[in-house]
C-alpha cells in the first residue's frame, strides 16, 4: 500500500493557470502531471529534459568585450549629447 505525502509549491499565478489550461486539454490534473514529472526524474536519475545555459555567439561576445573596454576607457571613445546627434552622424555616413 502506498503512503502519500503532500507537496506544497509556490508558483506564479499566471504560470499555474496557463499550465492548468494545457493540462485540461490532456484531461489530466496538476497532481497527475507533477507525479509524472517526478516519476521521470526517478526513472532517468535526473531532470527529464535538457538543461543548458545559453552561450553567446562570437559576435555577441565581441560586442560584450567592446562594451567592457568602453566602460574601462571611456576617454578613448566619442561622446554624444543626444540621440539626434548620433542619428545625424549615422545619416551623414550613408
Amino acid at each position: 500500500m502506498n503512503e502519500f505525502n503532500n507537496l506544497n509549491i509556490r508558483v506564479d499565478k499566471t504560470l499555474k493557470n496557463n499550465a492548468e489550461s494545457v493540462l485540461d486539454e490532456f484531461g489530466i490534473s496538476m497532481t497527475t502531471a507533477i507525479t509524472m514529472f517526478l516519476k521521470q526524474v526517478v526513472r532517468e536519475q535526473g531532470i527529464p529534459f535538457d538543461l543548458h545555459l545559453e552561450k553567446p555567439n562570437a559576435e555577441t561576445i565581441a560586442a560584450m568585450n567592446e562594451f567592457y573596454e568602453m566602460k574601462k576607457h571611456p576617454e578613448k571613445y566619442k561622446k554624444y549629447n543626444s540621440f539626434a546627434e548620433v542619428l545625424a552622424e549615422v545619416e551623414n555616413d550613408v
